[in-house]
């Protein structure tokens, strides 16, 4: 190395303080651009959304984080939208935001807890999506659709980024790492009423490049670690930090399904 050769990669405390630093309201992922990368699913979700609005009256959108990805399918399929378009959310902050970005298409945002019955009545919609719920109302979902109705949706899989869960938390139980799994929730939209009609899988890799996106990720996706925080955390990031700069990306690997059904 030459005498005025210098690293001028940013040091362990720097990049903590930065992650910790970046808000976490909405789905909008592109602060990880060049810091973190994540293979997306063949299908193609928000522009498949956006053919399913064409085709629908009114719609409803269950747990739309900040509304970007309805917005953005939206945008897609205008003036073809649905005479009816309403959203849900549960965190407050979000709530915020996604009123904020729906309301000049007229969309209304009605906060409701995720767990809640949904507030509106029986065979309300032609359509119902959903962006990676937490948990679906199978029953709930079933009653809001007319007959015929369908719900659209990507859900999450199991032991997704399962590879940075137990570097933080240790194995988990076969209870944790098979929640979510496809056909536990095929079982109970069938229970419900629903048709399933298309039901499809991918694992795909994520990388992380720096810590900073590790805490942001973490502070964002807060079922991931319980309880996630840095100073919780410290001894681990400072680990996984030294392993990122000497090996490279930490790999894991997120899992998606597709999940159509219609009620009959």
């Amino acid at each position: 190395m030459k005498d005025d050769d210098h690293d001028t990669r940013p040091a362990f405390e720097d990049l903590l303080a930065e992650g910790a630093a970046v808000p976490t309201e909405g789905w909008d992922f592109s602060w990880f651009e060049g810091r973190a990368t994540e293979a997306r699913p063949s299908w193609g979700y928000a522009m498949s959304l956006a053919g399913r609005l064409a085709d629908a009256s009114t719609a409803l959108d269950v747990q739309t984080g900040g509304g970007e990805v309805l917005d953005f399918a939206l945008g897609r399929v205008a003036p073809r939208a649905p005479v009816l378009t309403v959203a849900t959310e549960g965190w407050p902050a979000n709530v915020a935001k996604a009123t904020a970005l729906l309301r000049p298409r007229g969309i209304a945002v009605v906060a409701s807890p995720e767990d809640a019955p949904l507030p509106f009545a029986d065979a309300a919609f032609d359509l119902v999506a959903s962006r990676h719920p937490v948990r679906p109302l199978w029953g709930e979902i079933a009653r809001v659709l007319r007959p015929g109705g369908t719900y659209f949706a990507q859900h999450v899989g199991p032991r997704s980024v399962f590879e940075l869960v137990e570097y933080f938390l240790g194995p988990q139980p076969e209870t944790v790492s098979s929640a979510r799994h496809p056909e536990r929730e095929r079982a109970g939209a069938e229970a419900a009423g629903l048709e399933v009609v298309d039901l499809r899988t991918e694992r795909l890799r994520v990388e992380f490049h720096d810590i900073a996106a590790v805490v942001h990720f973490l502070r964002k996706v807060v079922w991931m670690v319980p309880g996630f925080t840095v100073e919780a955390y410290r001894p681990r990031l400072r680990a996984l930090h030294e392993q990122i700069e000497a090996d490279g990306p930490f790999v894991a690997h997120s899992t998606r399904h597709l999940f159509e059904a219609r009620r009959a």
